[in-house]
């Protein structure tokens, strides 16, 4: 074999891995909003779950999009693990449409049709308003011309007696080695498929391989149930970092698979020869047999889609024992997650897309604006603690989270910025924009809620004149009418924002200011009439002034988060 016809291989593979993920990339910016509410809506039971990730990635065509999101969701508490097992189980099914679309490419000259998706989509993408379903034809034009390249070197290289005998003659050694040279080939279809990260590109290498009769179809089965086990391992590989509903749940994905293969393995000749009997394949067939190229293909997408459906059909009934297995397996972590610093969404992985990027910053965010509310009740804690000891730890802590939230904000301003270096549609821009604004005030929120903490500290450590009754009734007012700014600032970013109420926001900004005029005018009175020492009223008011000034900080978050300006008076 010639090295041309080897780098003919690997252009071929790249083009069609590319098209794949420019593919997947463009329908999840035409549809992921949508696919994220969908997720969210449709997982009451196993069994919409389990319709639910079929559709969704039959839709994005990315199994691995449709895992990540359902992670994110496990994650932020919006979907349970065993919710999450059952989306992942029918993500297996919907990724059986890309082999059919690789068999379909395998039975004709593909690449003829090509040429015109390329020219219509490049007048697509100079189209501002169309430049996505240009991204989504050039996508497929990629993947097409991927396969088709593919599918003419694989018989340009059987059209070479010296090449074809050679690999014939490698395969052939092992065609009559039994059950443990039918694991061999299992367990490198599962290694192909980790190192190369894509189960398309390797099913596209067994379909050629078995197409032109170089592989036998026993051995490209094989292949196949590797790959069902080497894209799991994948997403568990980009789990490792998160946390532990995360690894849960990549684990979940893996054991369904693996469970899956073992069944298989045991019942494989009557459960392969129904799918040849249901794909009408014969095979004793010939390779030079008319016909014989595109029956192949379609024999191992057969396979494919009825492993999968089978599984999941087995499977579905046995996800609470799968959820206490998996659980069983990765414990909790023994410290304290949240007394360090770790974005807990924000991972690194394969087909990472802005649409998914964009989600995993969008919950780093709302477990960002969760921190601070209770950075605020530890303020608030702080206020009445008299103990020496323990006010000097919930101060520590206190002093930590302002150092936590400081770098929140500088690793997710961070993340935004890579993911804006990509090619994003405008509304993806727009939400990147409000996102660094909302990370911003999150930020000031924190050194508010600091300042307010020192300010406590100092009159602690002073030993300065208490507060009077009346005074710590004010304060505490205050901070309740800021503790409800806080709690609706969260609503509106774990919610939709079209069902948020902005007047609440607006009420409660007002009542802020008002309660906090009137304070600072009863303060002159007071230091006036002797009531209590100047300097025991400036801290009074430094404390009134740090709530109003974390007021506006929210209204500006709740500014950023619906877009648009809030009159406050």
């Amino acid at each position: 074999m010639s090295i041309w016809i080897i780098f003919k291989l690997l252009g071929s593979l790249a083009l069609l891995m590319f098209g794949m993920k420019a593919m997947s990339e463009a329908l999840q910016k035409m549809a992921g909003p949508q696919l994220r509410h969908v997720l969210g809506a449709m997982t009451t039971n196993r069994f919409t779950g389990a319709l639910t990730g079929m559709f969704v990635t039959a839709a994005v065509q990315s199994s691995t999009a449709t895992t990540l999101m359902t992670v994110s969701f496990v994650n932020a508490g919006l979907l349970t693990l065993v919710q999450a097992i059952s989306v992942i189980m029918g993500a297996h099914i919907g990724t059986t449409v890309t082999a059919w679309i690789m068999s379909l490419g395998m039975g004709f000259n593909i690449t003829d049709f090509v040429y015109p998706a390329f020219f219509i989509g490049i007048i697509l993408i100079y189209m501002k308003k169309r430049r996505i379903v240009g991204d989504f034809l050039f996508g497929v034009a990629f993947l097409f011309l991927g396969l088709g390249t593919l599918k003419a070197t694989g018989f340009d290289i059987v059209a070479d007696p010296a090449s074809k005998e050679a690999i014939s003659a490698f395969f052939s050694e092992y065609s009559n080695g039994g059950f443990f040279v039918s694991l061999l080939f299992l367990l490198m279809g599962t290694i192909l498929t980790l190192c190369v990260q894509s189960s398309a590109a390797i099913m596209a290498i067994t379909m050629m391989l078995c197409s032109t009769g170089v592989l036998h179809i026993d051995q490209g089965i094989m292949l196949v149930l590797g790959e069902n086990i080497g894209t799991t391992i994948t997403s568990n590989i980009v789990a490792l970092s998160a946390n532990t509903q995360a690894r849960r749940a990549a684990f979940a994905h893996m054991t369904t698979n693996v469970l899956g293969v073992c069944w298989v393995l045991i019942l494989l000749k009557p459960f392969f020869g129904m799918v040849c009997h249901l794909s009408g394949f014969d095979p004793e067939m010939s390779s030079d047999a008319p016909g014989f190229a595109i029956k192949a293909s379609v024999v191992l997408a057969t396979f494919h889609s009825a492993f999968n459906v089978s599984n999941t059909l087995l499977l579905i009934w046995f996800i609470p024992q799968i959820e206490k297995f998996v659980c069983w397996v990765i414990k909790p972590k023994k410290a304290d997650e949240e007394e360090d610093f770790r974005l807990h969404f924000i991972t690194s992985g394969i087909m990472k897309t802005p649409e998914l990027s964009v989600l995993e910053a969008h919950k780093e965010i709302e477990a960002f604006s969760d921190r601070m509310q209770r950075m605020f009740g530890m303020v608030r804690t702080l206020l009445t603690e008299k103990d020496e000891k323990a006010f000097s730890k919930l101060y520590s802590r206190i002093e930590k989270y302002e150092s936590i939230s400081d770098s929140m904000e500088l690793e997710i301003a961070n993340y935004l910025d890579q993911v804006g270096d990509a090619h994003l549609s405008d509304d993806t821009k727009a939400k990147i924009r409000a996102m660094l604004r909302e990370i911003s005030e999150l930020e000031s929120i924190g050194d508010s809620c600091f300042n307010m903490a020192r300010t406590i500290n100092r009159k602690f450590s002073g030993k300065q004149d208490h507060f009077d009754a009346e005074q710590y009734e004010h304060i505490h007012q205050m901070m309740d009418l800021t503790d409800t700014a806080l709690t609706q600032m969260n609503a509106l970013i774990s919610g939709r924002k079209e069902a948020f109420d902005v007047n609440r926001t607006l009420n409660t900004e007002n009542e802020i200011n008002n309660f906090r005029n009137q304070l600072k005018s009863q303060n002159i009175n007071d230091v006036n009439n002797h009531k209590y020492t100047y300097a025991v009223g400036t801290v009074y008011m430094d404390l009134i002034n740090e709530c109003e000034k974390l007021g506006d900080y929210v209204v500006n978050v709740v500014e950023a988060r619906m877009g648009t300006r809030l009159r406050v008076a």
